[in-house]
């Protein structure tokens, strides 16, 4: 197991000079010192270096195994959108420039704007959101104001939000000032009708609705879900956290959505996870383009422009224009797979969940046993003294990260497996396997599960008291986390 930097007491032999605490220590100003004198440890270049390649080497990414976690679209990166967001054109470029320095730029937003407006049906726009949960509260926004300019006597302080939605659902409708208010599924994982009827009433602003939903599988009322919403005078919100499953198969707008935010991050392959940056673009019908964020990229003649005149706009919500390099790695996903290969990105998708679904079912029960779309949900037999977290602790003992576990709430020990459309038959018939293998570990020796992961550099966590009791320095022979 690596040790950390501080037990390192390396002699300086070598002609890599090591640190000197005391040199370093008198050009911090006192004040910075606290009541010790830093302690830095004795050792030297060449070993830090290798320390922390070592320590690289340890981290797991997409680049390096297969990343099932369902509901986050973990599909692998193009390298070249890397390559085309590292041009010093687009990287270099200031927010302040003037637009006739900046054409380049803006005709990428505008033309990314255009290619999402067609694969969502959507007919306004906007770029501006940081992330997923900061476009629903802009998508939020939107229909807040929506009803204040065109039903302001009517007071809609309610948003209902399925108890299959993501948890940012519930959240964003309060911080946007909302009442939210639960509506049940069926037996067969959709909402039900009968619960949502109930809950409509003239104080209801929208619905939120992830299709699909965090089963994986589609909304098959979602025509008569959207009649019922704007009968009853309300909008329809989309989560778009899943909209790979439905690229090429069907748009978002023609299924009764007046707004929907995309992970550009996720469902158009840009880097996931590690806190950002991501970006979360928000498409809307007609009647809201007018409340969209400023300022909007226009297009006069051959030019480009930012337009700001927008009277009903809910203004600005990220300071200058989004994550803009976020957009480019979207971007040149489009161009790289054109309109042929973006049709086919949710059949695959949907293609490869279904064959890990259909494979795994063997071993392991599916509570919702239909065909679904980019995502699953299995559970270990109740017959099994093993948990959820044992299975996803000893998955880690075989080279794959674990699925979502414990999501979406309404499935006991549920774990939530997406496969993206990215993996090939090959890299999935080895998951197989391997979960195969864990099936018959979790029946004849269980206590095995309990102790995972054994391969790792660092054993099982206590994660709840982790996440309480936060150990943000080092402290020799402080492993008081470790089971």
């Amino acid at each position: 197991m690596e040790k950390v930097i501080f037990e390192y007491h390396s002699q300086p032999t070598s002609y890599v000079p090591a640190a000197d605490p005391a040199a370093v220590n008198k050009h911090i100003p006192a004040e910075f010192l606290g009541a010790e004198e830093v302690t830095l440890p004795q050792t030297c270049e060449q070993d830090v270096i290798r320390h922390f390649t070592a320590l690289s080497k340890l981290n797991y990414s997409v680049d390096n195994g297969f990343y099932p976690l369902g509901s986050c679209t973990m599909k692998y990166n193009p390298k070249v959108n890397e390559t085309v967001a590292d041009f010093d054109g687009l990287a270099g470029i200031h927010p302040y420039s003037p637009e006739e320095c900046v054409q380049g730029a803006l005709k990428i937003i505008y033309e990314l704007e255009s290619f999402l407006k067609e694969v969502s049906g959507f007919s306004g726009m906007t770029l501006q959101p940081a992330a997923g949960a900061h476009g629903e509260i802009t998508g939020i926004l939107l229909i807040k104001a929506y009803h204040q300019k065109n039903q302001p006597e009517q007071k809609r302080n309610v948003i209902l939000v399925p108890d299959t939605a993501h948890g940012t659902n519930p959240a964003t409708a309060a911080l946007a000032g909302y009442q939210v208010r639960q509506v049940k599924s069926d037996n067969q994982g959709d909402i039900d009708l009968e619960d949502l009827q109930q809950n409509l009433g003239l104080d209801v602003a929208a619905l939120m609705l992830t299709n699909p939903n965090t089963l994986g599988l589609f909304e098959k009322n979602i025509l008569e879900i959207s009649h019922l919403v704007h009968k009853n005078g309300a909008l329809l919100y989309g989560d778009g956290a899943n909209f790979n499953a439905l690229l090429g198969l069907v748009k978002p707008a023609e299924l009764g959505f007046d707004v929907m935010h995309f992970n550009l991050h996720k469902t158009f392959s840009t880097p996931h996870g590690g806190g950002g940056p991501g970006a979360g673009a928000v498409g809307t019908s007609k009647d809201l383009i007018p409340f969209l964020p400023v300022p909007q990229v226009i297009k006069k003649g051959k030019n480009y422009f930012w337009e700001y005149r927008q009277a009903n706009s809910i203004g600005k919500v990220r300071s200058f224009y989004g994550n803009f390099l976020i957009a480019v790695r979207a971007y040149a996903y489009f161009l790289a797979l054109g309109a042929e290969g973006i049709a086919k990105v949710g059949r695959q998708a949907v293609l490869n969940a279904n064959y890990l679904m259909h494979k795994l079912a063997k071993f392991y029960p599916v509570p919702y046993h239909r065909t679904c779309m980019h995502e699953f949900v299995m559970t270990p037999h109740q017959a099994w003294s093993v948990s959820t977290l044992d299975i996803a602790k000893r998955i880690i003992d075989y080279g794959f990260h674990p699925p979502t576990i414990y999501f979406p709430l309404i499935v006991h020990e549920a774990m939530m497996i997406e496969p993206t459309e990215t993996e090939t038959k090959e890299t999935m018939d080895t998951f197989i396997q391997a979960l195969e293998q864990l099936a018959a570990e979790a029946v004849q020796n269980p206590e095995l599960l309990k102790k995972a992961p054994l391969t790792s550099p660092v054993g099982r966590i206590d994660e709840a008291r982790a996440g309480r009791q936060l150990i943000l320095k080092y402290e020799k022979g402080r492993d008081t986390l470790l089971t």
